[in-house]
């Protein structure tokens, strides 16, 4: 039986950069890159909750072009055979439907896989949005 472990440093590296290119896609609005970073199975789960399919979320990061910004707080680094666990803080700098815009920011858990063709590819993305009362407990936003 293998276990989850701490990814070793070339792994974590490879995962960082594609959270990166993630991150820039996304920014970006660079559907090429989205398509080959997300697996076909992807379920992503908005901080609101609402569930999308890779082809949904697809067709709504090219329609609502959402993502204006976004930061990663430290990320844990877990893997499984070819199977990698993600978590740690997300905030994303949002395009509002109305022309405004917002910040929200939670902690993440993503799951990506290394696919027959080596490449990693994300199977699962779910963000929980922190809300006033958790902020506090962050050692980032404790007042001394």
């Amino acid at each position: 039986m293998t276990d989850v472990t701490p990814a070793d440093d070339a792994t974590r590296a490879e995962l960082l950069a594609l959270e990166e290119r993630r991150r820039r896609a996304l920014i970006d609005v660079d559907m090429e890159a989205l398509a080959d970073l997300y697996d076909d199975a992807l379920v992503h789960i908005h901080a609101p909750g609402l569930v999308h399919t890779k082809q949904m979320l697809l067709e709504h990061t090219a329609t609502r072009r959402p993502y204006l910004d976004m930061w990663r707080g430290e990320l844990e680094v877990r893997v499984l055979g070819d199977v990698a666990l993600m978590t740690g803080l997300l905030t994303n700098r949002l395009r509002n439907p109305d022309g405004g815009e917002r910040t929200m920011s939670g902690q993440v858990t993503q799951v990506v896989r290394r696919c027959p063709d080596g490449a990693w590819r994300y199977l699962s993305f779910q963000m929980t949005p922190l809300t006033e009362q958790v902020w506090g407990t962050l050692p980032s936003e404790k007042k001394d």
